[in-house]
């Protein structure tokens, strides 16, 4: 195979075939994409599962597809399917795509690709409101502390906030905390010290 530097000449090309020839394909047929794009072909029923949400200015379709053909499953115990997650979206017109990938212990007749969509959505609609109050809410982002056991100190004491406010009556873990600086009392009841008369 050969090939040469591209080159642009002075005359234009002009076609020697007439309109009507049937010496040459038309110009749709003829054309051919380099290298030839693969025809994609469907996954099997069950394999594959799709959920489009609209809100806030966008719109979120993720496309989940599971594979049982992972070639370190007998390095990991109880590996049963792989899967990998792509999520479009679209945000005042522009277009981002991100793909992901997972694992999961869940066999194929436990979990079909639209379980495992519903667990993926279902586990960062938790994980996502935990990580803004450690983040935001209790400072984890703006903490500076970095050496020693110091930063898993603080990180299990944060922890162990969050699961405290959950027991407080409260719209959300801002509102508790005020709740609980204007009445100590509350404070103290909920880490089990006890009240003094």
């Amino acid at each position: 195979m050969t090939s040469s530097w591209p080159r642009t000449t002075n005359r234009p090309w002009s076609s020697t075939s007439r309109a009507g020839s049937r010496s040459r394909p038309p110009r749709a047929r003829s054309r051919r994409l380099l290298p030839p794009e693969p025809v994609p072909t469907p996954a099997p029923s069950g394999r594959s599962a799709t959920s489009t949400d609209k809100g806030h200015g966008r719109r979120e379709t993720r496309t989940l597809e599971v594979t049982r053909i992972l070639t370190v499953s007998p390095m990991w115990k109880g590996l049963k399917q792989g899967f990998k997650v792509t999520r479009e979206r679209m945000v005042k017109g522009a277009r981002t795509v991100e793909v992901v990938h997972g694992i999961t212990s869940l066999s194929a007749e436990r979990a079909d690709a639209a379980t495992l969509l519903g667990l993926v959505r279902d586990h960062w609609r938790i994980e996502n409101p935990l990580h803004y109050v450690r983040d935001v809410t209790l400072g984890e982002d703006a903490c500076r502390v970095r050496k020693g056991a110091a930063p898993q100190i603080l990180a299990a004491l944060r922890n162990a906030v969050v699961h405290l406010l959950s027991g407080v009556r409260a719209k959300s873990c801002p509102e508790a905390i005020e709740q609980l600086q204007i009445h100590p009392d509350q404070a103290q009841a909920l880490i089990g010290i006890p009240q003094g008369e």
